[in-house]
């Protein structure tokens, strides 16, 4: 069976977008070698990745440009990709299959492979994904920065649900890499 797992770089007060879409500089502060590095190693075991709407707009729109930023980019552009969208009739993206039920549809293809599947970003659809208990694990990168304002993760009204720490990784850069299981 696939894990579902999330991915994404959150501020240390809970921030994973600055107040205006694709606000992300916070990035920068935790990005070297070694979140490179993780993030190819979690790549290579990506069997299949999972985006929200907007979030596969501006992945798609970023990565078919960034050819010349080696391994990273050869993964994003070649996997298999789904799109969780009741409104997109259309996915331009290599290797893109649009959903209209996330939930449902999500929880059976963990059904049929036995790679990891990841979300990236998907702020919408991570929480409605969290709410019905779809995710297996949880991998965050923390960026010691506090943000101040703008997307929030995790917001109100999840259930409580106690988390196995798998993994810490500390970062020169200061960040530090999480992974927690169900």
């Amino acid at each position: 069976m696939r894990k579902l797992i999330m991915w994404n770089v959150v501020t240390l007060d809970g921030y994973f977008e600055g107040e205006q879409a694709w606000d992300l500089n916070f990035h920068k502060l935790v990005w070297g070698e070694e979140l490179e590095n993780y993030s190819l190693k979690q790549l290579r075991s990506a069997e299949m990745l999972v985006f929200g709407h907007k979030t596969y707009k501006g992945m798609a729109d970023y990565w078919t440009k960034a050819k010349e930023e080696g391994e990273v980019a050869k993964f994003m552009n070649t996997l298999p990709k789904i799109v969780c969208s009741s409104t997109l009739t259309a996915a331009d993206w290599n290797n893109t299959t649009i959903v209209k039920n996330a939930v449902a549809e999500v929880s059976s293809l963990k059904q049929e492979g036995d790679g990891n599947m990841f979300v990236f970003g998907s702020g919408v659809l991570s929480e409605s994904l969290m709410k019905a208990n779809v995710f297996d694990e949880y991998h965050l990168c923390v960026a010691p920065v506090f943000l101040g304002k703008g997307r929030r993760l995790f917001n109100e009204g999840l259930l409580y649900q106690k988390l196995k720490l798998l993994n810490a990784q500390s970062l020169k850069t200061g960040g530090v890499i999480l992974q927690y299981s169900i």
